[in-house]
């Protein structure tokens, strides 16, 4: 369902490693995510432990589903003597490219227990056109 667009030509081949390196690390950061296909219906899951409902935004454009949001995390911890701060922050996007049989129109959002799950429907198959008789007209 994640389409990955090939770069061509002498130039850009030039740029890849950078280009790899960059995406590498952007897909370090972006939320873990699974899709699949379940009961007539696409599945995408993305991890979002401790991003509320308020901090996430699902968009569908032109056969693209793409996850937004931004993750405010922090923790503190101290004792007599020591004093830990752990704090995990910044903005995610990831998007998803949807098959033709996918009804854009249908798209439904849930999360639950640090999980967005989004149900995209597959529309129902077109009917097999019937066989017509075409008439010969004499000139």
């Amino acid at each position: 369902m994640i389409e990955k667009f090939p770069i061509s030509g002498f130039w850009p081949s030039l740029y890849e490693p950078f280009r790899q390196a960059g995406s590498r690390v952007a897909e370090w950061l972006a939320p873990a995510s699974e899709a699949s296909v379940v009961d007539n219906a696409y599945r995408i899951a993305v991890e979002l432990p401790g991003v509320a409902e308020g901090d996430v935004q699902v968009s569908v454009d032109d056969g693209v589903v793409t996850v937004r949001g931004e993750k405010k995390t922090s923790r503190e911890e101290s004792g007599e003597d020591w004093y830990f701060s752990e704090r995990q922050f910044g903005s995610f996007s990831r998007s998803f490219r949807l098959p033709p049989d996918a009804d854009e129109a249908a798209v439904k959002a849930e999360l639950k227990d640090g999980v967005l799950t989004v149900v995209v429907p597959q529309k129902a198959p077109d009917a097999a056109p019937k066989p017509t008789s075409v008439p010969i007209s004499r000139g």
